[in-house]
């Protein structure tokens, strides 16, 4: 099979949650633990930090990656979803793993897989392990695809735990309050192994401490050890924030170029995790400022907050359940432009009348449907959107939605797409 045979191959033989949605999720690890195995178990062979939580965890770990990189470590970096090619899920200083190995990878273990009918995400990380071990990485960041106790990645014992947030999402799954959720995701903090945790959420915080006490695991919340005061700058480039650790300036006039409120609290979560990290690796305060400078042009990161072009201005945001819209609304709020031209599409399984009650109503809105089986037929999400008090017209596809909302968008104008990865991997 050549590389788009392969990638035909995984996405039909197999099940994809990215694709099917719940009928592609497996609640054990048991065929993980088979397939790494039979790999010899390569995941045993590099240093790990496994990273959770419900949003932030692809922020955080790409610049955890991107600051390893500037430490001179050979970083392998894995994550979920793609928005565009399968092969932003697993990279090394950047580098996404090429096509040959991609497809030398299915050629040679394909019965294998056949024979343990693995679904899509458990062959994309032995994949990735195997990948990671075959080019001999110092360390690889580890994102957790959901959940944390049954995922697949749940199989490391890493140098470092990592949960961002939580909030409700994936509740089919992982239960249908904040303190299940949490439960499910505290799953990753391993025995004699620190955890960091981003939020402090009195939902949740019992339920770190009692499990991080259980397995004699220190722990940190990061809200309460950093405090990234942003620099009052506005800027589409960048944001500029002065970090205080305890209180006490830590670093000073820090550049980071992840836009978006929101990202405060990553960074927070970030610098924290770095700063224990700093007992073990040799990480400088000069490769943290580089690391967090350069984050894109390190990692190739996409789709947070992401700044597509400047007249009209347009961006990117994959925020798509009710905290991360939350999130986009406050920083819509706090972006200049005269009129907001919304590219919207979601997937069948959020909680959409709940993302719809929060969307901003005085704007132009394009209601679409992403090309995938889990996007919510146009026509629903219109009368759903319409019935909230949004206004605003249906298109044929995401393309088209975009097409006219920049057609239609003034200079001064912001034209935004969101609501799920996939609205944005059709623009980005």
């Amino acid at each position: 099979m050549n590389y788009n045979d392969t990638l035909n191959w995984m996405f039909n033989k197999l099940p994809m949650y990215q694709r099917i949605g719940a009928a592609a999720y497996k609640a054990d690890l048991n065929n993980t633990i088979d397939i790494l195995n039979y790999l010899n178990n390569p995941y045993k062979n590099f240093k790990t930090i496994h990273i959770a939580g419900t949003n932030g965890k692809g922020s955080v770990s790409h610049t955890i990656a991107s600051i390893f990189q500037e430490a001179g470590y050979k970083t392998g970096l894995y994550t979920s979803p793609h928005l565009r090619d399968f092969r932003e899920r697993i990279r090394i200083n950047g580098e996404m793993i090429p096509e040959n190995d991609v497809v030398s990878f299915i050629n040679t273990h394909k019965k294998k897989l056949e024979e343990l009918e693995l679904s899509f995400f458990e062959m994309t990380v032995a994949m990735a392990f195997d990948y990671f071990n075959r080019e001999n990485v110092d360390i690889a960041i580890i994102e957790v695809g959901m959940g944390g106790r049954l995922d697949s990645t749940n199989v490391i014992n890493p140098e470092l735990s990592v949960i961002t947030n939580i909030s409700l999402d994936h509740v089919k799954f992982l239960g249908d309050n904040e303190e299940k959720i949490a439960a499910e995701k505290a799953g990753i903090i391993k025995r004699n192994t620190a955890v960091v945790i981003g939020e402090t959420q009195n939902e949740c915080k019992n339920v770190f401490i009692e499990k991080a006490n259980e397995n004699n695991s220190p722990i940190y919340f990061a809200d309460q050890i950093m405090d990234c005061k942003k620099e009052n700058l506005y800027s589409i480039d960048y944001q500029q924030f002065d970090i205080y650790k305890n209180n006490i300036l830590y670093l000073k006039d820090i550049k980071f170029p992840l836009l978006g409120e929101y990202q405060k609290k990553n960074l927070a979560t970030i610098l924290c995790s770095i700063d224990i990290l700093r007992n073990t690796f040799n990480i400088s305060e000069e490769n943290i400022i580089n690391g967090l400078y350069k984050v894109v042009k390190n990692t190739g990161l996409m789709g947070r907050w992401q700044v597509l072009s400047k007249h009209p201005l347009v961006i990117a945001d994959t925020g798509h359940n009710i905290a991360g819209i939350n999130e986009i609304k406050k920083q819509l709020a706090n972006t200049r432009y005269d009129k907001l031209h919304f590219v919207l599409s979601v997937v069948n399984d959020k909680d959409i009348d709940g993302i719809l009650q929060l969307l901003p109503e005085d704007a132009e809105y394009y209601f679409c449907k992403a090309n995938i089986p889990r996007g919510l037929d146009v026509d629903i999400l219109t009368e759903k959107a319409i019935a909230a008090g949004l206004k605003g017209n249906r298109y044929k596809s995401v393309a088209d939605a975009f097409d006219a909302a920049r057609n239609n968008a003034k200079n001064d104008d912001l034209v935004f797409v969101g609501g799920s990865n996939f609205t944005v991997a059709e623009i980005v």
